[in-house]
């Protein structure tokens, strides 16, 4: 399972939520918090210092085994704990324990069926589906929770994996969005937690323009994140 050079292996037990980059030969690792390094892979801006927990390289973080000094210079040209650190999640990838994928599948499922619940609709009847139902219908479709997508991101997949087994349908809406400059660069990831931006355009002067499509029934939600990340300077226009 990947997504952007995120790994991980559904086999593997490990103790610790890890970020791994093998280089030279040799395994480096460092212990993370889970969540931060996952959202500094997406793009967001995130200090490293937030991200690890306990400046130690490791070659093998079960068996306390720390990284040779000698080298982490001759391959990463430092022997800093922090920005090895910063390479390794760059470049590496990211291992979680299975007591935490557990837990995000199952936070992701609720978060995804409520969702599915409050803006989709029977075509033929026009109600909404229970919860139970939608559960039932993503169980029977066998349908895949992204450890490393958000809930958001992945509804239109998962609608379409549904329609099979449960008539449904959930109304879009396509939205312009214009940021200032001094909003736009930390802005990008509120935006890309929704969806991928469409349509992107940096001015001259800094600020930022791209379209979005995302199911209605985010559409309050994305409003209230997008206005607390601008102060409320950002612009939109619902195009359809």
């Amino acid at each position: 399972m990947s997504i952007q050079g995120v790994k991980t292996y559904e086999q593997e037990r490990v103790h610790y939520n890890l970020a791994k980059l093998k280089k030279g030969g040799m395994n480096f690792e460092v212990a993370i918090n889970p969540d931060l390094a996952i959202a500094f892979k997406n793009g967001k801006a995130i200090d490293i210092k937030e991200i690890v927990r306990g400046e130690h390289i490791f070659s093998d973080t079960n068996k306390g085994t720390l990284a040779p000094e000698n080298k982490m210079k001759e391959l990463f040209g430092t022997i800093v704990p922090l920005e090895v650190a910063a390479i390794i999640l760059k470049e590496g990838d990211v291992h979680l324990t299975e007591e935490y994928r557990k837990k995000t599948r199952e936070d992701k499922l609720k978060k995804i069926i409520e969702i599915i619940h409050r803006g989709a609709v029977d075509p033929k009847t026009k109600l909404p589906h229970p919860p139970l139902r939608i559960k039932n219908a993503m169980e029977e479709a066998k349908v895949h929770i992204n450890d490393f997508k958000t809930a958001e991101q992945q509804i239109s997949d998962i609608v379409k994996a549904l329609r099979p087994v449960l008539p449904i349908s959930f109304e879009t809406r396509k939205i312009m969005i214009k940021l200032l400059a001094e909003h736009a660069a930390k802005t990008y990831s509120t935006i890309a937690a929704f969806c991928k931006p469409q349509e992107e355009r940096w001015n001259d002067d800094g600020s930022y323009v791209c379209t979005i499509e995302i199911p209605a029934g985010l559409e309050t939600d994305f409003y209230d994140r997008l206005n607390k990340s601008t102060k409320g300077s950002a612009e939109t226009k619902v195009l359809k």
